[in-house]
Parts: structure tokens; C-alpha cells; sequence
């Protein structure tokens, strides 16, 4: 497992212009290449969705960070409002490495990332994206950075294009059913406990509930594991700061460990 200094301060925002067609996108960046992105094509899909990967080549000793990467972390943030003939955007996350700074542990990915998007398709014809993600890209600094997309799919994938979005999807967490849960109220919002069963993923081991409002204040989650059986214990707070109604079947649990191992629920029931 990997482990990184903490960052020591954040930097200006650097913005990098993308065409689809598979060029990378480098920033206006005066201390070298940080990050290299490309939009990668994919194929139409049978459900009428198109499946594309954005791909992230990071600059030796440089990381970006997973969807939920905890306190050390800066988690993406993506605008597609800007798209013609793309109603929305579903992200395939490949299982992240565990790195720990300042005795804290973050998510996220070194060297690259290929993070497979399935785009919701509105009508026929030519997909236009015209979009942006912000990430954090770090080292000793962090710098909060943009690539903005604008373009059209080529729909005709080269097959390299194709292998490698595969083996991101390929490297996703595997499917874990069976997870319970229960809400309890405290000053401020709501505990949530989860219960679930999973083989044991190492001594880094961590877990990860998400809740699908981003307004959602999520605490770092707490777990213990007796054999298989493992509690995980995490505090919601919402932009009022009071109890409120939690919807279990929204909830999003992950269970990470060394080695590209992970299982994750998308919903718990109750207990």
C-alpha cells in the first residue's frame, strides 16, 4: 500500500482545453505537466447509453482522488450542463488505493486513472459534450484543477480505447448484498450503522458510506470486523442541522482494502 507526505497548501486553479478525439489536455502549468486528460471514445451500448472513460496521466509522485476520498482528500466534481443530446452521466469507479497522511487516510490513484462514464443518451444523433471536471491533482502542493471537454464522440473506438475502458470496468468493487442498517437520531442529523459480510481485506482496511445529496455532511467512517461480520458507524448532517429522514435504499457502502480489493452495496435495509 502507498503512503504520501500531506499536502502543504493549495495552488491556482490551472484549466486545460480537451477535443475528443482522443488528444490529451495539458495545463498552463509553470512547475512542469501535472496531469495529462483525455476523453477517451467508447461504443454504443445496448441500452442505448454511449460508454466513454476519461483518462488521467499523472506526473511521478503526483495523485487525484477517489469520488468519496475522506478528510485529506478533494473529491471531483463534474458539469456535462453544457452537453447537447446527453441527458446525464453514470462513473464506473475503479477500486482506489488507501494512502495516509498526517495520520489520517485518503482514496484516490497514482500514476493514472481510467474511470469508465456511461453516458445517458436524450435523443439519436451526434453526442456534443461540452463540459469540465474539477479535481485535486497533488504532490507536496495541491492544485485544484480543471479540464474543461468540448467536442463530439468519435463513434468509431479505436480498440485500444476499448481494452483499456474494459479493464477499468473490470476493476470495479464487487457486488455485496445483504447489507442492513440502522439510523439513530443525534443533535445534529443521524447516526447510521451498517452491518454486512465480507471477507477480511488487510490491516489498511477501510469503508465508506455515501450519501446521494452532496449537501449531506458525511462523517469518516468507523468499523470493526469480528470474523467476517463488520459494524461500520458514520454520522450524517444536513444543511439545517437537525434529524432527518434518511432513505437506506440511497445509501452507497464500501468496503476497500489492499491489492485493488473492494466490495461495495448500493442501498442497506433495515435491521
Amino acid at each position: 500500500m502507498k503512503f504520501k507526505s500531506a499536502p502543504s497548501l493549495f495552488a491556482l486553479s490551472f484549466v486545460a482545453g480537451l477535443s475528443l478525439s482522443g488528444l490529451s489536455a495539458v495545463a498552463d502549468d509553470p512547475i512542469g505537466t501535472m496531469a495529462e486528460v483525455t476523453l477517451l471514445p467508447g461504443w454504443g451500448m445496448s441500452n442505448g447509453h454511449y460508454m466513454a472513460a476519461m483518462h488521467v496521466k499523472l506526473a511521478p509522485g503526483w495523485h487525484t482522488y477517489w469520488r468519496a476520498p475522506g478528510a485529506a482528500g478533494i473529491p471531483p466534481q463534474f458539469d456535462w450542463s453544457g452537453s447537447q443530446n446527453i441527458d446525464g452521466a453514470r462513473f464506473h469507479w475503479p477500486v482506489p488505493d488507501i494512502y495516509e497522511q498526517n495520520e489520517m487516510r485518503f482514496l484516490g490513484y497514482e500514476n493514472e486513472l481510467i474511470l469508465p462514464i456511461e453516458f445517458t443518451t436524450s435523443a439519436t444523433g451526434t453526442l456534443i459534450v461540452n463540459g469540465e471536471v474539477m479535481m485535486g491533482v497533488c504532490e507536496d502542493v495541491c492544485m485544484p484543477y480543471t479540464a474543461r471537454f468540448q467536442g463530439t464522440f468519435d463513434m468509431d473506438a479505436a480498440a485500444t480505447n476499448i481494452s483499456k475502458i474494459e479493464m477499468a470496468l473490470n476493476n470495479q468493487p464487487k457486488y455485496l448484498s445483504g447489507v442492513r442498517c440502522a439510523a439513530s437520531t443525534i443533535d445534529d442529523g443521524m447516526k447510521i450503522t451498517t452491518t454486512l459480510q465480507a471477507p477480511h481485506l488487510g490491516d489498511l482496511e477501510m469503508a465508506v458510506v455515501e450519501h446521494p445529496d452532496p449537501s449531506v455532511w458525511v462523517s469518516e467512517s468507523m468499523h470493526t470486523r469480528k470474523g467476517r461480520t463488520v459494524t461500520i458507524e458514520s454520522e450524517m448532517v444536513p444543511p439545517e442541522a437537525a434529524p432527518f429522514f434518511v432513505d437506506r435504499s440511497q445509501l452507497r457502502i464500501t468496503l476497500i482494502g489492499a491489492g485493488g480489493k473492494a466490495y461495495e452495496a448500493q442501498g442497506c435495509t433495515g435491521s
